[in-house]
């Protein structure tokens, strides 16, 4: 994959929040031409500002999806941004080769799901992208970012959750746990990091606790790279959690001045170990 050749034309699939933005912002400045699929009205005005073009779908427009890429003649493809399998548990609107894919997927985990996906779309001739390609400034390095640094008490649990939940990633389940105190008070599944900050800084009763997020052993790094952004501090904020910490170079840091002001305006810690 590091060795290949970009195509001038490349599409972007677009879920939530500002990092699809940034991508097709990092892509337009550097010449590169960018259709979106997009599956998210948060960013689609943002999109419109740095894509030739942006389709809007649901997921589970398969066939129709795969009809714009082929029409659109596109050869390499990034995903970025979140798209919450919670759709499939609601009324999706999926077409038959959605429903096929779904019935030959044996387990609807995060993983076998995409992978079934990237065999859809190698079938038509495309080659699905590291994510990381147009937005390597956002991977976050080693180290504290933030004026307070973590009190030896909040290393041990930054320890702990690093090894829980790298095992929670080897099952495919979630990639970021809450820790307080060595004990885990919440860890990360299909509700997505957000929800997960808040279940378990609730259980901590605001009195501080830890958010660990790390990437999965033998991530695949055309899917689910961990991400976070001011919205996870802000989360974290609102709910008494006080110390981020984060895999370096294994996860993106979106919105990273805006993040360490906030975390240093509200006496939080970042840190990437």
């Amino acid at each position: 994959m590091s060795n290949i050749t970009l195509e001038n034309k490349q599409c972007l699939m677009a879920g939530d929040g500002i990092l699809p933005v940034k991508m097709a912002q990092n892509a337009k400045e550097n010449g590169f031409e960018v259709v979106a699929i997009s599956f998210s009205s948060d960013n689609l005005k943002e999109l419109q500002k740095y894509c030739s073009k942006v389709y809007s779908y649901s997921p589970g427009q398969v066939d129709s999806i795969k009809k714009t890429l082929v029409d659109e003649n596109i050869k390499q493809l990034t995903f970025l941004g979140k798209v919450s399998k919670t759709m499939l548990l609601k009324r999706p609107r999926l077409e038959p080769r959605a429903i096929e894919l779904l019935r030959e997927t044996p387990k609807l985990n995060d993983d076998a799901i995409m992978l079934k996906v990237i065999e859809e779309m190698e079938k038509i001739g495309i080659t699905i992208l590291d994510q990381t390609i147009f937005i390597k400034s956002l991977m976050v390095q080693k180290g504290v970012m933030t004026k307070l640094k973590p009190t030896e008490a909040q290393l041990i649990d930054i320890e702990y959750g690093y090894k829980t939940a790298k095992q929670m990633g080897q099952l495919d389940i979630g990639q970021s746990v809450v820790m307080k105190d060595r004990m885990i008070l919440a860890v990360e599944a299909i509700e997505g990091t957000d929800k997960c900050i808040k279940r378990g800084a609730k259980l901590a009763r605001g009195k501080g606790c830890t958010v660990v997020k790390v990437a999965k052993p033998k991530q695949d790094k055309r899917f689910d790279i961990p991400a976070v952004g001011l919205r996870t501090l802000k989360t974290m904020k609102r709910y008494g959690a006080n110390v981020l910490a984060l895999e370096s170079n294994e996860t993106i840091m979106v919105e990273q001045a805006e993040m360490i002001k906030f975390a240093d305006k509200n006496k939080m810690i970042i840190m990437a170990f």
